[in-house]
C-alpha cells in the first residue's frame, strides 16, 4: 500500500472509492475502510476499484485553534491499519497541497441542513463551511466514484450529502452505522482525552438515546434523554429528536424518519452521538 503526498499521485486511483479522515484513526475508522473494501466495484476488466483513505487534519473546520493544535497525529500508525483494512492508498497532504498558496478555494453554498437545524451550526460556528470546503477539495483531487462516510457525525453526513446532490457531483454518498466501544459509547478519536471516570459517566449518552427511543413522542423523549445526562452530571448542549435528513424540528403529525441526536460536554471532551428514532 502507498501513502502518497501529492495530487500527482492520485491519478492512478481516480473513480475509486474515498474515506475521507482526519487520522488518529480508530476502529470505527478502519470498519469504514474494510466495508469500503467489501463495497469496491468491479469494472470490465473484473479489477476492483481502488479504496483511497484520505488524512487531512482540515485547520478549516475547527472554531478553535487549540482543538486543531491538540488534534492527535499519528500517520504510520494510521497507514498500517488501513493497510490491514483493505486500502491502496492513504492520501495524506500537507495543508498547502489542500489550499495552495494564492489559489482560492472557497467553501460552496452551504446547504439549508448546513445552517438552519441550530445544533452543530449554532455550537460550532463556520464548522460546515470549513467541512464543505475540504471535502468538496478532496473531491476535486481524488475524483471518487463513492465516498464512505460514518453515521455518528449525523448532521455533517446529511451537509455533505446535501452539498454533494446540490452541487451535481456524481459521488455516491455511502453512511455506516455508528461503531461503539464494548459499553456503548460512540467511538471517537478524542475518547483518548477521556479520564477513566469520564469514561465511565461518558456512557451516559447512549444510554440516554436508548432510553429516549423508546418513548412515544419526541417531547417525552427529548425529556427523558435530558434527565439521564443530569443524572449523571453531564449538561447537554442538545439532546433532541429531529427529521432525519432536514434535521427541522418535528411538528404535528410527520410520518418520515426521524434521529434522536445529543451533544454534550464530558470533562473537557465535546461528544456526540445519534441513533434512529424511535427504536
Amino acid at each position: 500500500m502507498k501513502v502518497i503526498h501529492d495530487v500527482a499521485g492520485l491519478a492512478p486511483f481516480h473513480g475509486g472509492i474515498l474515506v475521507p479522515t482526519m487520522g488518529a484513526l480508530h476502529e470505527g475508522h478502519f470498519t469504514l475502510v474494510r466495508e469500503a473494501a467489501q463495497r469496491s466495484l468491479v469494472d470490465g476488466s473484473g479489477r476492483k476499484s481502488p479504496v483511497i483513505v484520505s488524512v487531512f487534519v482540515n485547520p478549516t473546520q475547527f472554531n478553535d485553534p487549540k482543538d486543531l493544535e491538540r488534534y492527535p497525529r499519528t500517520l504510520d500508525t494510521d497507514a498500517k491499519g488501513c493497510a490491514a483494512a483493505g486500502a491502496d492508498v492513504v492520501f495524506a497532504p500537507a495543508a498547502n497541497v489542500v489550499y495552495p498558496p494564492g489559489e482560492n478555494v472557497p467553501p460552496p453554498p452551504l446547504p439549508a441542513v448546513a445552517t438552519e437545524p441550530k445544533l452543530e451550526d449554532a455550537h460550532r460556528p463556520g464548522h460546515f463551511a470549513g467541512v464543505c470546503q475540504v471535502v468538496k477539495r478532496l473531491f476535486e483531487m481524488v475524483r471518487p466514484s463513492a465516498a464512505f462516510f460514518g453515521e455518528k457525525d449525523w448532521q455533517q453526513l446529511q451537509v455533505i450529502a446535501a452539498m454533494t446532490r446540490e452541487a451535481r457531483m456524481e459521488i455516491a454518498i455511502v453512511p455506516i452505522p455508528t461503531v461503539r466501544e464494548e459499553s456503548g459509547l460512540a467511538m471517537s478519536s478524542r475518547n483518548v482525552f477521556l479520564t477513566a471516570d469520564d469514561r465511565v459517566r461518558a456512557r451516559a449518552i447512549s444510554r440516554a438515546l436508548c432510553e429516549g427511543c423508546g418513548e412515544k413522542t419526541p417531547t417525552a423523549a427529548e425529556r427523558v434523554m435530558r434527565e439521564m445526562l443530569r443524572a449523571h452530571a453531564i449538561e447537554p448542549e442538545y439532546a433532541v429528536v429531529r427529521d432525519a435528513e432536514s434535521l427541522r424540528p418535528i411538528s404535528g403529525e410527520f410520518s418520515g424518519s426521524k434521529r434522536a441526536l445529543i451533544a454534550a460536554r464530558v470533562g473537557p471532551v465535546r461528544l456526540i452521538d445519534n441513533c434512529a428514532w424511535p427504536r
